[in-house]
């Protein structure tokens, strides 16, 4: 299943994707995608739903008809740092030994083709696209062979970063540098766990202004999925709706050579194998 929210911004309404591509409005069934909805029990309810009995959403989505964040009511947006080899080398730093772990702010969430802000006075706004994963069936220390069972599905995220705040400001803490609102668009839905076979093999990319920037592979990261929602596990409860952002690839702004970053009035697009695609224009906060 691909759910999602659509709907002007703040009044969002639950939906699925049909077979043709349109949406299907959720909301008699569910009050949102979110909570309980996302846990196996809830998932399993609307698979058993005939999409064609319920209601059509006038307007194709992401052309006239605006999809918001796939998930709603999102209590944590945990990050994850350096996670592609590559990536590392690129900003000059080293391989972890475990997962680098920093949060956004649940404010920053946004839609998948919404405006992203370039902060006052700015010169050093990155982009990054990244796998999220969308927690289903909460829980603490998680066994690594069972935590994809705790998975209701995933969605791409673009950890939109700002580079002098995140490495020069704040001795190292990195949260400050990524949880400007608009850095965390999601979407454009949230595919559900068992249409993602293997989430080690998704081809991603972004591209600025129609300059690839980004091509990777999940598969080169170097903590899986499993091993994150194990791991971030033995630190917090991980609770339905939870968002964790995976990583980036190499070829984000910060390596090139020289450096190069968003200014207002570019257009960034990315997608993942099978989730979509989402597009961005930057205007200045």
């Amino acid at each position: 299943m691909k759910l999602l929210r659509h709907g002007p911004r703040g009044q969002e309404r639950p939906g699925v994707l049909d077979a043709e591509g349109r949406v299907r409005d959720l909301s008699a069934v569910v009050p949102d995608i979110a909570g309980d909805v996302l846990t196996a029990a809830g998932l399993a309810r609307l698979r058993g739903i005939d999409l064609a009995t319920l209601p059509l959403v006038p307007g194709m989505p992401q052309d006239g008809l605006r999809l918001g964040p796939c998930v709603g009511a999102v209590g944590k947006f945990i990050c994850i740092g350096l996670n592609y080899a590559d990536h590392a080398a690129e900003s000059g730093m080293a391989l972890p030994a475990e997962p680098v772990v920093f949060s956004k702010w649940t404010s920053a969430i946004t839609g998948p083709d919404d405006d992203v802000e370039i902060p006052r006075g700015s010169t050093r706004t990155d982009w990054e696209v990244e796998l999220g994963v969308v927690i289903g069936t909460g829980g603490r220390y998680i066994a690594q062979a069972d935590a994809l069972s705790h998975v209701a599905g995933y969605c791409i995220v673009n950890d939109v970063s700002e580079r002098e705040v995140q490495l020069e400001r704040g001795g190292g803490q990195w949260d400050k540098g990524k949880g400007h609102d608009t850095f965390g668009p999601i979407g454009p839905w949230l595919v559900t766990a068992d249409d993602v076979p293997d989430p080690q093999a998704l081809n991603l990319w972004l591209e600025v202004d129609g300059h690839r920037f980004q091509d990777g592979n999940t598969r080169t990261m170097v903590f899986g999925v499993a091993q994150l929602v194990s791991h971030l596990s033995r630190f917090m409860s991980l609770q339905p709706g939870d968002i964790i952002s995976t990583g980036t690839p190499p070829g984000v702004g910060l390596g090139q050579k020289p450096p190069r970053y968003l200014v207002a009035g570019q257009v960034m697009r990315l997608g993942i194998q099978g989730l979509g695609v989402q597009r961005q224009r930057t205007v200045a906060a």
